[in-house]
């Protein structure tokens, strides 16, 4: 092989090499494909959390910060961003945003938010997403209800799929839930800046003021006495999903409207309460569909 046709091979090999990282890195900010662990400083290892205030919000990540930059309901306090992260939002010039940017190493960043934080070179401090109320539910056919599923990771990757699947909101308790956070929020891949995230006190109250908006309630249970497709009455429906180990409590299975199991023909009979959800909501869709309930707009 001649010295220019090396030469060609390697520059097309290099060009197709970037284009592959561009379209890896893509997939990653959607959440399509985990983020590798970053290698940390060993000084990291005594890292102690921040105290934040009840209304300060930390979001990090390309994908979660753009979609906060995004959602006008949004306070936004400051940016704090690697050059190479605010190219990469893609957000105009810093001196024009109506908000503070500053620009950081990711040590920086990592001071503030741990070891563990895939930040990506960028992090945002905000305030809490409003508070919503059950009662502006009154036009969605479709809702999500956890009886304390505690944790983050779950919540956001259940946030992900009722988006996908156009829920109108997702309502849980105030205790054993996770509040609006960093770690909720990547999890969720912007997710949680496009779907209501409600949290309530009394958990038996508002399944009943559910009821009276019109709304079935269905439990998932493994022990559910029928299979969801075959438990669906109405065009109106709340999915309502037990914690990670516990399923769901017994007084929120004697107020539901129905139980229902997930039917799994194969030797395992019980999934993560994330995949479980994903699974009913495509499930509940398509009776929406087939009974002519329009989708719902979960902002």
């Amino acid at each position: 092989m001649s010295k220019d046709n090396k030469q060609d091979k390697s520059s097309r090999d290099t060009h197709y090499a970037t284009l592959r990282r561009a379209v890896r890195d893509a997939r990653r900010e959607r959440g399509e494909i985990p983020t590798p662990p970053q290698k940390r400083q060993k000084s990291n290892k005594d890292w102690k959390p921040p105290q934040l205030q009840p209304d300060q919000v930390f979001l990090y990540g390309l994908h979660t910060v753009r979609a906060a930059l995004d959602n006008p309901e949004r306070k936004l306090i400051k940016l704090s961003v690697t050059q190479n992260a605010f190219a990469r939002l893609d957000v105009g010039e810093a001196s024009a945003l109506p908000f503070p940017v500053e620009f950081v190493s990711p040590q920086d960043i990592d001071r503030i938010l741990g070891p563990e934080a895939i930040h990506q070179g960028v992090m945002l401090e905000t305030r809490p997403l409003p508070i919503r109320r059950l009662e502006a539910l009154r036009d969605s056919p479709l809702l999500l209800v956890l009886d304390q599923v505690t944790d983050p990771h779950n919540v956001g990757a259940i946030m992900r799929s009722a988006v996908a699947f156009s829920a109108g909101a997702i309502i849980t308790t105030q205790r054993h839930s996770p509040t609006e956070s960093g770690v909720l929020a990547k999890s969720a891949s912007g997710a949680l800046e496009l779907i209501p995230y409600i949290q309530i006190t009394n958990l038996a109250d508002a399944l009943g003021e559910l009821h009276r908006l019109g709304f079935q309630t269905i439990g998932l249970d493994s022990e559910g006495p029928a299979p969801l497709e075959g438990t669906f009455a109405g065009d109106r429906i709340a999915l309502v999903l037990g914690s990670e180990g516990k399923g769901l409590r017994q007084k929120t299975r004697e107020t539901v409207t129905a139980l229902a199991r997930l039917d799994m023909p194969g030797s395992i009979k019980s999934l993560n309460v994330s995949n479980a959800a994903a699974i009913a909501l495509y499930a509940t869709r398509q009776h929406l569909s087939r009974s002519g309930t329009g989708s719902s707009e979960t902002r």
